[in-house]
C-alpha cells in the first residue's frame, strides 16, 4: 500500500485501482482498505478507485487526541493526492464523515452514502446516549472486546454469530481497531442529523438504503436525504446493512459517470 502524510503528521495508507475520474472510497467501522476491495475491484474498469485505511485502522497511524477534523484532513489529503477533486462513497458511517468533510469545504464532485447510522427522534437519541456511555465506559477499562460486542450488537449481528467471530482469526483484528468506535461515535455525535451543518452540503448526493434494512435505518435515510440540499434517495431492494457489492456497483457506476460531465462543463 501507499501511505501520505495527512496535515497533522500521520501517515494514512491506501491503494488506487484502475484509471479514469478519481473516486475515493470511505469505510465504516472496523473496516479497512481490504473490506473495500471487493466493491473497489467492480468499479476499478471505470474510475480510479482509491481504498484507504482511516486513521487507527489497518496499517494507518494515528494520533491523540483525535478529532473529526483530523479524519477530515485525511481525506482532504486523499482528495489532493488524486488531483485535488473526487467523487466520494461513504458506507455507514464512513457516509458521516463524507457528508461531514463535504460540508466543511471538501472539494467532491459527486457524493453517495449508505445508511449513514443516524437515529433520529427521541427514542433514537436516548439509545445512542445509552449506547455512548456504555462503549465509553468498555474502552475507559480495557475492555476491548465487550467495545466490538457492543457494536456488533447495535448493528444487528447475533449473539451466535459473534461468539463464532470471537473464535476466528479475524477476532485479534477488530480487537485492534476498537479504540476507534469511539471516534465513529464523534463522527455521528448525538445521533441527530446534523441539518443546519449539511446545508453547506453543495454536491450532488445519492442517500441508499437497503429494502430489507430496519425501518429506523431506512427512515432515517430518507430523512437525510430530506435534509440535503442537493440530494436523491434510492432504495436497493433486498439489500441489508450488510451490503453486496455486485447490488452497488452498477448503481454508483451510473451516478459517478456523471462527473466526467461536471468536469466537463466547469
Amino acid at each position: 500500500m501507499d501511505k501520505i502524510l495527512s496535515r497533522d503528521g500521520t501517515l494514512i495508507a491506501y491503494r488506487r485501482r484502475g484509471e479514469g475520474p478519481p473516486v475515493i472510497l470511505v469505510g465504516g467501522s472496523l473496516g479497512t482498505a481490504a473490506t473495500e476491495a471487493p466493491l473497489a475491484r467492480l468499479l476499478a474498469p471505470h474510475f480510479h478507485v482509491v481504498t484507504y485505511d482511516r486513521r487507527g485502522c489497518g496499517s494507518s497511524g494515528d494520533s491523540s487526541p483525535y478529532a473529526v477534523e483530523r479524519e477530515i484532513e485525511d481525506l482532504a489529503a486523499l482528495v489532493t493526492a488524486v488531483g485535488g477533486r473526487a467523487s466520494v462513497f461513504g458506507m455507514g458511517v464512513g457516509g458521516a464523515l463524507a457528508l461531514e468533510a463535504q460540508a466543511s469545504g471538501l472539494p467532491v464532485d459527486l457524493l453517495a452514502v449508505y445508511e449513514p447510522p443516524y437515529t433520529p427522534g427521541p427514542s433514537g437519541l436516548r439509545y445512542k446516549a445509552c449506547c455512548t456511555s456504555r462503549l465509553h465506559r468498555l474502552l475507559s477499562t480495557g475492555d476491548r472486546a465487550g467495545a466490538v460486542e457492543l457494536f456488533l450488537s447495535v448493528t444487528g449481528v447475533p449473539a451466535d454469530m459473534i461468539a463464532r467471530m470471537r473464535r476466528a482469526p479475524l477476532w485479534s483484528d477488530l480487537l485492534a481497531m476498537a479504540h476507534t468506535l469511539a471516534y465513529d461515535d464523534a463522527i455521528l455525535g448525538t445521533g441527530a442529523i446534523p441539518a443546519a451543518r449539511f446545508a453547506s452540503v453543495t454536491a450532488r448526493t445519492l442517500v441508499i438504503c437497503g429494502g430489507s434494512s430496519p425501518t429506523p435505518s431506512r427512515l432515517a435515510s430518507r430523512a437525510l436525504a430530506d435534509a440535503l440540499p442537493r440530494a436523491r434517495h434510492r432504495t436497493l431492494t433486498g439489500q441489508t446493512r450488510d451490503l453486496a457489492p455486485q447490488a452497488v456497483a452498477p448503481v454508483l457506476t451510473e451516478f459517478f459517470a456523471r462527473s466526467v460531465s461536471l468536469r466537463q462543463a466547469s
